[in-house]
């Protein structure tokens, strides 16, 4: 016969849940003496992933894992759409202070960001690599973009201003003026969890605006870990900290901050070729892969190159060549995010560009010729209608000191380098009668 106690025995269920809790947190990567460099960028078992001058967040909490072996590196706590409501609250606050420094003083806020980010290149670089997938040195040349873009807007603080203008009235000066929008919200993917944000928050800074973050829910501990960097920055120059706020969310944060009249959203995409390149960012996205090489295949195509995923932990998938497909196949003018080349075979100039540009897609594209007359009607009117159009290069990466955008279902925005920094600014065209006179403009006059 066995025994029910009537009471449970206290002393064994401690003892199992402290048992059990241990295992939990020991099987995190973070507590792995391997891993314990993470601890080095203020991350820890369990993070706050609310930021708004301090450190919070009472919604769901997630677990981020590692690509590469599909391992649990650290947990983070989301926002809720309440917490949401008050970091927007404190960031608007916030804006009224920094909106009346000027601008070459905000350059400098923006100078130590990079600083700091430069005596944490390496371990920032390290944990992109880790959570996001892509290689060690993509994961450095991130902050490195983060870095040279701070660079960038030091520089443009001691240089925003509008022209001033020949006015047609006597006695009159016509300038343009340019403000701050206020509050930006960036909301950012997970292929590029660092300089995506980077790009945007520097020179948003620089013009005036205070800045409102949702990282990938897939990357949060680099959102935090990003953001502690930027925290400390702030606090040390006793500025608040909702300067720089941060909600790590899902879906629902993500379409508050997109309908939010309150922010200007500017959020970010951008296309990869494949070199070397580590794991696919999550399983769905290995199932992605999978689908459409099937689907290529029912649409006429033929698999010369990979094709598979490999045997081994994390989500490594082979480097895929397809053939004999039609341009106009509806897989050719899907974008999957996975290593699948489409080879295309054409005649003719005119029949390779109008396919170039047949897609909805319109981010980068790129030709290798040696033809001088081929280059510039590639980049003239009738040739690619991309937001960045290259010769004899790939089509990733940019340059920071260009405009980077796309046109069509890639946006229409631009950001970084150029004149993007209009985007972050409202423009006010301001005529100023410093005559005796009151004469109106085209001439008129009232008899």
């Amino acid at each position: 016969h066995h025994v029910i106690p009537k009471r449970p025995c206290f002393h064994v269920s401690k003892s199992f849940f402290r048992t059990y809790t241990s295992a939990a947190m020991s099987s995190l990567l973070i507590n792995q003496p391997k891993y314990a460099w993470l601890k080095e960028l203020g991350l820890s078992e369990d993070n706050p992933g609310v930021y708004n001058g301090s450190w919070g967040g009472s919604g769901e909490v997630i677990t981020s894992y590692c690509p590469a072996n599909n391992e649990p590196i650290a947990r983070v706590t989301q926002a809720t759409l309440a917490e949401y409501e008050e970091t927007v609250q404190k960031t608007k606050e916030a804006w009224k202070l920094w909106a009346d420094i000027p601008a070459p003083k905000r350059g400098e806020i923006v100078r130590q960001i990079g600083d700091a980010l430069r005596k944490k290149i390496k371990v920032l670089g390290s944990l992109v690599s880790l959570e996001m997938g892509k290689i060690y040195v993509e994961g450095v040349g991130e902050v490195q973009e983060y870095i040279d873009v701070c660079d960038y807007a030091v520089g443009l603080s001691r240089m925003i201003g509008g022209p001033i203008l020949p006015s047609e009235r006597p006695g009159h000066a016509l300038i343009e003026q340019w403000n701050p929008v206020g509050l930006v919200g960036i909301i950012t993917a997970f292929n590029f969890p660092v300089a995506v944000y980077g790009w945007n928050n520097a020179i948003a800074l620089t013009c005036g605006n205070v800045c409102l973050w949702k990282g990938a829910p897939t990357t949060p501990l680099t959102s935090v870990a990003v953001t502690r960097i930027v925290a400390e920055v702030l606090e040390q120059n006793s500025l608040p900290g909702a300067i720089c706020s941060m909600t790590c969310g899902g879906a629902d944060i993500g379409t508050a901050m997109a309908k939010d009249e309150r922010l200007l959203e500017l959020g970010g995409n951008n296309a990869i070729i494949v070199t070397l390149y580590g794991p696919l960012h999550t399983k769905q996205a290995v199932e992605q892969y999978l689908a459409a090489i099937e689907q290529a295949k029912q649409q006429g195509g033929t698999v010369v190159c990979g094709g598979k995923v490999m045997d081994r932990p994390g989500n490594y998938v082979e480097p895929t060549i397809i053939t004999g497909l039609p341009h106009d196949a509806p897989i050719v003018h899907t974008e999957t995010f996975v290593p699948i080349l489409y080879v295309l075979k054409f005649k003719t100039e005119e029949e390779a560009f109008a396919w170039n540009n047949e897609v909805k897609q319109g981010l980068s594209s790129s030709i290798f010729t040696k033809d001088m007359g081929r280059v510039f009607r590639w980049l003239g009117p009738k040739g690619s209608d991309c937001g960045i159009v290259n010769v004899n290069i790939p089509t990733s990466g940019a340059e920071i000191g260009g405009a980077f955008g796309g046109e069509k279902h890639t946006g229409g925005g631009r950001e970084s380098g150029s004149d993007s920094w209009k985007q972050y600014m409202r423009r006010s065209t301001c005529t100023i009668n410093y005559s005796k006179d009151l004469p109106l403009a085209q001439g008129i006059k009232f008899e």
